[in-house]
C-alpha cells in the first residue's frame, strides 16, 4: 500500500474514531434532532422546523414555566410531542374562558400574560392540581393543540429535553427559540370578614 492509500485509510480510522467516541455519546446523551410535525406551537414553530434538543439540561436544574420540551406522549411513549411548560408540581392551573391564572405551591395566584398566543381557546374552563413530578404544558396554538387540557398533567420522567436550537428554517435560526419570561400580575385575593 502506496503513502496515499496509508493517509487516506488513516483519515478514515480517525473519522470513524472521533464519530464513535465524541458525535454519539453526544447525540444519544446531550442533544437530539427534532423536526416539528403540525401547527400546534404556531406562530412559535412552524411545521417542519429543525430544532436541537438539549437532553442534559434537567440534571442541572428543574423544567421551568415557559420551557419549551419535547416529551413522550404519556399515551403512547413511541410518539414525540412538543409543548410549552404552563404549571409546575403542586400548583393549580385555572384555566377561565383562555385566561390562565396559576396558583403557586406556596398559595400566590398569578395571572399569566402569553403574548406568544395568536389563537385563543376562549370556550375553555378548567381548574387542574398537579401533583409532585407532574407539569401541566399547553401548545401555543390553543384551540389546534392536544395537550394537558385533553389528556392530562405530563410526568416528569417523560420528559426528554428543552428545544434550545433551531437551525431550520435560516431565516428564523437561533438559540433559544420560543423562550418567554412571563410578566405575571398577581391576583390579590380578599376574604369576607
Amino acid at each position: 500500500m502506496n503513502d496515499t492509500g496509508k493517509g487516506l485509510l488513516k483519515d478514515l480510522f480517525s473519522l470513524a474514531f472521533l464519530i464513535i467516541v465524541v458525535v454519539i455519546p453526544i447525540r444519544i446523551f446531550i442533544m437530539s434532532p427534532f423536526v416539528v410535525d403540525g401547527e400546534s406551537m404556531h406562530p412559535t414553530f412552524e411545521n417542519l422546523d429543525y430544532l436541537i434538543v438539549n437532553e442534559f439540561i434537567y440534571n442541572f436544574h428543574t423544567p421551568e414555566r415557559g420551557d419549551v420540551i419535547v416529551f413522550r406522549y404519556p399515551k403512547n411513549p413511541s410518539v414525540f410531542y412538543i409543548k410549552r411548560i404552563i404549571g409546575l408540581p403542586n400548583e393549580t392551573v385555572s384555566i377561565n374562558h383562555g385566561v390562565v391564572t396559576i396558583a403557586t405551591a406556596s398559595g400566590e395566584k398569578i395571572g399569566l400574560s402569553e403574548p406568544y398566543i395568536v389563537n385563543e381557546d376562549a370556550t375553555y374552563t378548567k381548574n387542574i392540581q398537579l401533583k409532585p413530578g407532574e407539569f401541566f404544558v399547553m401548545g401555543d396554538n390553543r384551540p389546534n393543540s392536544s395537550d394537558s387540557r385533553v389528556w392530562g398533567p405530563l410526568p416528569e420522567k417523560d420528559i426528554i429535553g428543552r428545544a434550545d436550537l433551531r437551525l431550520l428554517p435560516f431565516s428564523d435560526s437561533g438559540f433559544y427559540p420560543g423562550k418567554i419570561i412571563y410578566e405575571t400580575s398577581t391576583t390579590a385575593t380578599t376574604t369576607a370578614s
